[in-house]
């Protein structure tokens, strides 16, 4: 849905750039553009899909706000104890 209003958003002010018909058109549309912002309906659902917006930010940003498994430098730690040195093929020595 996002994208479909952007594209009529980008077509609208591709007209509206556009045109030849000048600046009657362009206060018509202007005009049509205020009626359907100043709906209602339209308000309303604006709204609540800015609050269903901001709750689902809420809640994403709660999860991403969990303590992690371990501080990083343990993680890369246990990793690297679990390699063999033996599988090391890149032609160096430890010595």
């Amino acid at each position: 849905m996002r994208y479909r209003l952007t594209f009529i958003t980008g077509a609208v002010v591709g007209y509206v750039l556009g045109t030849r018909a000048g600046r009657e058109r362009y206060e018509q549309l202007r005009k049509a553009a205020q009626r359907v912002a100043q709906n209602p309906a339209v308000r309303n659902t604006a709204e609540s899909a800015a609050q269903n917006g901001r709750a689902v930010a809420a809640k994403a940003f709660g999860r991403r706000r969990r303590p992690a498994a371990g501080p990083v430098s343990e993680r890369v730690r246990s990793l690297r104890e679990q390699r063999t040195p033996a599988g090391d093929d890149w032609g160096t020595s430890n010595t």
